[in-house]
């Protein structure tokens, strides 16, 4: 399991029929290179238009577009977002890919820049789309060629930038009803194009929005007895709440609240009625982010207690972490061997990030991978920033391990064998 080699820094998108495979389980590259143009293309063109959550109506426009005219049958969600069947049988797994844009302002002054003021795809989710899209035709190709054992479906879905995320759409949809296992996967600029990361158990953390409103009686700041001081409150809160919950949790379990925005007051001699917090509380253990949230209300109504101020707290539940099952991550680094080498799998650690695929992995037994994007000897750039580059290279990696996992739980869905 878990391999810990080294990055890979040559030919990171592979060669075509470089991939050696055992137990009569076809090599995926020649049938993914002859792609790789077009699909970048694809990519490219998804970047310059991102859309925002339960608003990807020309994305899903053009990803319905791009099956249907290879002869696929795609089903539209919902609103936005598709899906499609590629093979013939009962369903031997699901591959999901999330195709949503931020509200973040693009800086990487790019050709293919984002046209749409004020958004990009800045976590990368134009990469996953075109991966899963490129999916979904290399293995089309290979079910007309008589190689694809089984049906594996593809989900292309809407808003996992806004919590508690459009996979519960999906799922409420009944599209993995009849699915016994999922997969997905995630950019990671922190490690080099040619690199997949794989870990068994969570990979990513609970994640909650907090905001909080506090009022009461405003007043001069040379009489601050008067008034119930509220900025200092304000204050008080944003710093002992974070404090206080920490020591009513186990610390094992990561428990983190981080505010994002603060506010009031708009003159340096008046205390304000009334201040703003606004932020994320992530844990990681599933368990404790329950007792977690239930307590932050009792604490944060005792930080604030001795000044008097009324708090008002909107407490939005986000996700559960993401758990990967073993076999299912085997399962992915099986392909990884076959495809891009045992050396380019190496071990990532839990992210405190959140991630809505965790509803479909507490419905399915499923696992993420993370997909190295970085340049290898090239600048690291962090998720959700306007700057952020991925090495397009990436795109046929995710395609080679995605439909290797594909074909190898496809033929273990028919034969009842496993695919080394």
């Amino acid at each position: 399991m878990n391999g810990t080699g080294e990055n890979a820094t040559q030919h990171p998108e592979g060669a075509p029929g470089r991939a050696l495979t055992t137990a009569g389980v076809p090599a995926v590259g020649p049938w993914v290179d002859p792609l790789l143009e077009d699909l970048v293309a694809f990519r490219r063109d998804v970047h310059a238009n991102p859309e925002l959550s339960f608003h990807e109506h020309r994305t899903t426009d053009k990803i319905v577009a791009a099956l249907a005219g290879v002869g696929l049958v795609p089903q539209r969600l919902e609103g936005t977002g598709a899906w499609v069947d590629v093979g013939e049988g009962p369903v031997a797994l699901a591959l999901r890919a999330d195709i949503d844009a931020l509200p973040v302002v693009e800086e990487t002054g790019l050709e293919y820049a984002s046209t749409t003021a004020g958004v990009c795809h800045a976590c990368g989710h134009d990469i996953h789309t075109t991966v899963a899209l490129g999916v979904a035709l290399t293995l089309k190709k290979m079910h007309d060629a008589g190689k694809l054992a089984s049906r594996v479906r593809v989900i292309f879905q809407p808003a996992e930038e806004r919590m508690p995320g459009g996979a519960l759409a999906v799922i409420r949809q009944g599209i993995l009803d009849d699915v016994p296992r999922v997969l997905a996967l995630h950019c990671d600029p922190r490690i080099d194009a040619g690199t997949i990361g794989t870990r068994i158990g969570a990979i990513t953390s609970a994640a909650d929005t907090i905001k909080l409103e506090l009022t009461g009686r405003g007043g001069h700041t040379s009489r601050p007895h008067l008034t119930e001081d509220l900025v200092f409150a304000l204050s008080k809160v944003a710093v002992d709440v974070p404090a206080v919950l920490n020591r009513r949790v186990d610390v094992r379990s990561g428990v983190s609240v981080v505010w994002g925005q603060i506010s009031g007051g708009s003159a340096p001699n008046a205390i304000p009625s009334a201040g703003y917090l606004a932020g994320t509380m992530r844990c990681l253990d599933a368990e404790v982010w329950e007792a977690a949230g239930d307590m932050l209300d009792e604490v944060v109504q005792q930080v604030a207690q001795p000044f008097g101020v009324d708090v008002k707290l909107e407490h939005l539940r986000g996700v559960p972490p993401v758990m990967n099952a073993s076999a299912e991550t085997e399962l992915i680094e099986s392909a990884a061997r076959a495809e891009i080498g045992a050396h380019a799998i190496v071990l990532t650690p839990q992210s405190m990030g959140g991630e809505d695929f965790a509803w479909m992995t507490q419905k399915v037994p499923g696992s993420m991978l993370r997909l190295g994007t970085r340049t290898p000897g090239g600048e690291t750039y962090d998720l959700h920033r306007g700057d952020y580059t991925p090495d397009e290279r990436a795109i046929g990696v995710g395609v080679r391990v995605m439909a290797a996992a594909a074909v190898r739980a496809a033929l273990e869905a028919a034969t009842g064998r496993l695919a080394e």
